[in-house]
């Protein structure tokens, strides 16, 4: 008997949310991790991207734990010399709620150009509202109804 190995043609790709509301952003991370690598899947194949289309609600209402919306820092550099710029949670969620979980997401998410792909189908919405209801998606409340 041959082994089954899947086509990046053969691969049937689903929707989920992730209601965000109220959740530990680690805990809402992995899970959409997990699912945009594909690995909830019985034929998960390292080198092919099996992953399937995540959608995450609510990201501005996310929870963290201890001090995180203190303490928390994203840095980035603007290229230029000396421009090391630091942001605290606070002040992400102010202007930008969807980009806390869309980095805890990219986070874990392999450094490749397979990665990459995996990483545009995550869709991250600050309110309740996002425009993929017509593709039916399958509603996560709870990592227990994923397995």
């Amino acid at each position: 008997m041959r082994s089954f190995v899947p086509t990046a043609g053969s691969v049937e790709r689903q929707w989920h949310v992730i209601d965000a509301e109220g959740q530990v952003l680690g805990r809402i991370a992995t899970e959409a991790a997990r699912l945009l690598q594909g690995k909830h899947k019985a034929i998960y194949t390292p080198h092919i991207d099996t992953g399937d289309h995540v959608v995450i609600v609510n990201a501005a209402k996310v929870r963290l734990t201890g001090r995180k919306e203190e303490q928390k820092l994203y840095r980035y550099h603007s290229g230029y010399e000396g421009g090391v710029r630091e942001e605290r949670v606070k002040e992400v969620r102010a202007k930008q709620p969807t980009r806390i979980v869309e980095e805890a997401v990219r986070g874990m998410l392999p450094k490749t150009t397979m990665g990459e792909a995996m990483w545009r189908k995550l869709k991250v919405y600050a309110g309740p509202d996002h425009p993929h209801v017509s593709q039916k998606p399958k509603k996560i409340t709870s990592k227990s109804e994923v397995a």
